[in-house]
């Protein structure tokens, strides 16, 4: 007869830990105002929901196991596979303990020429719902103007409109050095689907003085440039200011 082999008490225990570190981990997001950088504000209730829930979990697991004898026996050949008992948890544990220590980073400008220098120039993705007519030109913001592109995209229609935005810098390599672009990302649901917008900007001088990923707030004039074959609306910059990177730097 086959001894039956004695449970190690502590595997138990390593599922609640795994459980609990992830709620604790969305609440950290949440508390510290990062969690806008991975997720869409209107699911914020959601991750809050869920990481409480998380911790109720936890809770109840930790009590069931209090309640439970110390010394329970596990039969032999109930723990059949590839991997040793607890491995799923060990790697939810670590997850989540790289989550605490590491804080999220802002996309950056080679992730949107990444993703597609075309996207960029068109701003095609962004949504028309969001649209407001009556907004004047110098308070619209670089996704108001891509939306309102999208509703009329005659780009000679706001020629000499006054224009005030904010955004990063990119050098897409099909722009010359007397042109940047000015972006943002643009978040519908999450970071995973987070797409970049913008518009060119025609500089008083070159780019040489605004890196990659500096973030400027650009005044002007709209006028009309022909950039890859396309005629588009372009930024004629006045006035280019350097300004630290907004608490939440995407765009919804």
């Amino acid at each position: 007869m086959t001894k039956p082999k004695t449970a190690n008490p502590l595997l138990p225990w390593l599922d609640v830990v795994a459980i609990a570190a992830w709620g604790i981990l969305i609440l950290k997001y949440w508390l510290t105002e990062k969690l806008s950088l991975l997720i869409h504000p209107d699911y914020f209730w959601l991750a809050i929901v869920g990481s409480i829930v998380l911790l109720m979990i936890a809770l109840a697991k930790a009590w069931q196991l209090k309640q439970r004898h110390p010394r329970q026996d596990i039969p032999s050949g109930q723990h059949i596979s590839v991997f040793p008992p607890g491995w799923g948890s060990i790697l939810l544990l670590t997850a989540a303990i790289l989550g605490l220590m590491i804080t999220p980073r802002v996309f950056a400008s080679q992730t949107a020429l990444n993703r597609g220098v075309s996207d960029l120039l068109g701003g095609v993705r962004a949504q028309p719902q969001a649209f407001r007519a009556t907004i004047r030109p110098e308070e619209r913001s670089l996704i108001d103007w891509v939306r309102t592109l999208n509703v009329y995209p005659e780009p000679d229609a706001y020629t000499g409109q006054k224009v005030k935005v904010q955004g990063f810098v990119i050098h897409p390599p099909e722009l010359g050095k007397e042109h940047l672009f000015l972006a943002r990302f643009v978040i519908t649901c999450c970071a995973a689907d987070a797409y970049p917008i913008g518009l060119p900007v025609k500089l008083p001088g070159t780019r040489d003085q605004y890196p990659p990923d500096t973030w400027l707030e650009v005044e002007g004039q709209m006028t009309t440039e022909t950039h890859v074959g396309k005629r588009q609306l372009t930024i004629n910059a006045t006035s280019l200011k350097k300004i630290p990177q907004p608490k939440n730097p995407y765009s919804y």
